[in-house]
């Protein structure tokens, strides 16, 4: 059974998750650092999640958005949330193809400290929603 029930659960979760680390002044700006777009697109539930870190201030996306990403990540929801909850490794995914990429992925490498820092938050989060 998928973990999340519809698009807007996984919205909501990803939504609770991103306004956490933005509350702590450390993680506040780190994408914007990286002065990058960043597409996440998802399977099972259909979903698409962009992160703008252009500003001084990161905007997120939920929903389809046109333009064009710096990095775009396709995964399904649940292995998004097996990486956060410790369970699947992300290094592992990425070499067994189970997470594709396209874009700079050297460029991408900026991103590893915010990854580190949802996976933190995230279960948490998924506990508070019973996932």
């Amino acid at each position: 059974m998928a973990v999340y029930d519809s698009d807007q659960q996984l919205y909501s979760v990803l939504q609770s998750v991103f306004e956490r680390l933005a509350s702590e002044p450390a993680n506040a700006d780190q994408l914007a650092k990286t002065n990058m777009v960043i597409r996440m697109n998802f399977t099972e539930p259909t979903a698409q999640v962009t992160l703008d870190g252009r500003e001084s201030e990161t905007e997120v996306y939920y929903g389809p958005t046109s333009g064009k990403a710096n990095m775009e990540f396709s995964m399904s929801a649940d292995l998004l949330h097996n990486i956060w909850m410790g369970e699947e490794s992300s290094s592992q995914a990425f070499f067994n193809g189970k997470i594709k990429t396209k874009g700079n992925f050297m460029k991408a490498m900026k991103l590893v400290d915010l990854f580190r820092e949802c996976e933190r938050v995230y279960p948490s989060v998924a506990a508070e929603y019973r996932l």
